[in-house]
């Protein structure tokens, strides 16, 4: 079971404050318990189920099998936020053209590029050997668990090396025709001015064939203020120049292609930055964060919330092969636990603040206070009401098994890979929503 933690939190004022439980406990508090999951006819709920989708590149097929069974079981998501490949998730169940079954055109989505994978053993047999010869000795990877494990998997693992490595060597040559093309590519000698200068270049993959793809899927008309959107978008990027988060939030300004390209732009894979206004370029918001959970609380502190937060990185150390695998991850996985012990201080000082204000309005003589002085902290204190008090009612952690780890994980676009990790987000989170209910 993949539930690693559920704590209760109080928001105020954007800051969370919580209390947990152990951390391999699936025991939701009284609260959660009574609440149901929001369905797709509710307006208003009056808690917001909130899917928080990592970047990871082709392990963005988990998160697609997670919004699969959260449909499948009609749990309505309010809130649908995510980062890089996240970002790309979260656009098309948000602005998907079948509003009724999002999952459906997410799903064809991911099979769609699984189509485009170029597979080694169809294209040129005299190139196929040589591009895998010059990768040969840049595999980290190994079996995880116990030694009877470890044997009883070694043919899988040996099986899982080869072809993840001509997946990699597949993705790095050949790219994706539906999401991103090596520059180096002929098509590009007449189009792209620095393609006989490649000293110049800043960037060796163009991810623009992403927007062709995605007007298939999304209806760019809901992705604005009142747009009539399947769920709220937020996408986060962060600034080249000035390296200050941005956030890309349906429900505050209009989305376009431009906005999907900067949230997945991750320098690190060669991937360019994005103009997404005059003078303002943006990349990966993976940089940042790979967990957009502060920007979907700061966006929305009022409603209560329940999070199903999509982890494409375990957290899983058992050999130095794996060492490097997870410093890597560490770049990538869930960080909110940092953010809520942050916060944490500001919500005790915010709440020292209210019961200084309850005290003065019961216990204070008001005629000594100056009325305007008096007016102006009540039209303060409103406000803060107004604005804050949210809980996080639950925070559902639905991961990723890595039976065999590879830093090819995540550019592994063949079709058997794909499939496999659509299944298994479905499967872990079929179970976790079953084992949501027999907890009520």
């Amino acid at each position: 079971m993949a539930i690693r933690e559920v704590r209760t939190t109080k928001i105020i004022n954007g800051s969370i404050s919580p209390n947990r439980s152990n951390q391999h406990e699936t025991n939701p508090d009284k609260t959660t318990s009574q609440n149901n999951f929001s369905s797709r006819s509710d307006k208003t709920p009056a808690i917001e189920n909130v899917l928080i989708l990592q970047g990871g590149g082709s392990l963005g097929a988990f998160g697609c099998g997670v919004f699969k069974a959260l449909s499948q079981k009609e749990v309505k998501v309010n809130i649908v936020a995510g980062t890089s490949i996240g970002g790309v998730n979260a656009a098309i169940i948000a602005g998907s053209k079948d509003g009724n079954r999002p999952e459906q055109l997410l799903e064809q989505f991911w099979l769609e590029l699984a189509d485009s994978f170029v597979d080694l053993e169809n294209v040129d047999p005299f190139l196929s050997p040589y591009m895998e010869r010059q990768l040969a000795n840049f595999h980290y990877f190994s079996p995880s668990g116990s030694q009877e494990v470890k044997n009883e998997s070694k043919r899988k693992v040996e099986e899982y090396t080869r072809t993840a490595k001509r997946s990699f060597i597949s993705s790095a040559m050949f790219g994706n025709d539906k999401m991103f093309k090596a520059r180096w590519r002929p098509e590009y000698a007449l189009t792209d001015p620095q393609y006989f200068e490649p000293a110049k270049w800043t960037y060796l993959y163009d991810h623009s064939p992403l927007t062709a793809t995605l007007q298939r899927y999304i209806d760019y008309d809901k992705l604005k203020p009142n747009g009539n959107s399947n769920s709220r978008l937020i996408m986060t990027a962060v600034n080249v120049l000035t390296a200050e988060p941005l956030t890309f939030d349906s429900n505050r300004q209009s989305i376009y292609p431009k906005h999907i390209l900067a949230t997945c732009g991750y320098p690190m894979y060669n991937f360019p930055w994005v103009e997404v206004e005059e003078g303002v370029y943006a990349w990966d918001g993976g940089l940042l964060s790979n967990s957009p959970l502060r920007e979907v609380i700061d966006s929305s502190p009022v409603k209560d919330k329940r999070i199903f937060l999509v982890e494409n990185y375990p957290k899983r150390i058992n050999s130095l092969p794996e060492v490097y695998h997870r410093t890597r991850d560490i770049i990538f996985c869930d960080k909110t636990l940092s953010t809520v012990q942050i916060s944490k201080a500001i919500t005790s000082y915010l709440r020292y603040i209210d019961e200084l204000y309850q005290t003065v309005e019961e216990y204070v003589d008001l005629t000594k206070i100056d009325k305007r002085r008096l007016e102006k902290i009540r039209r303060k204190y409103r406000k803060y009401k107004q604005d804050t008090g949210a809980e996080i009612k639950g925070i559902y952690y639905i991961s990723r098994e890595e039976p065999v780890h590879s830093i090819y994980e995540n550019a592994d676009f063949s079709p058997k890979a794909i499939k496999d990790s659509i299944r298994e987000g479905e499967l872990k989170t079929t179970q976790i929503l079953e084992q949501m209910e027999k907890n009520k």
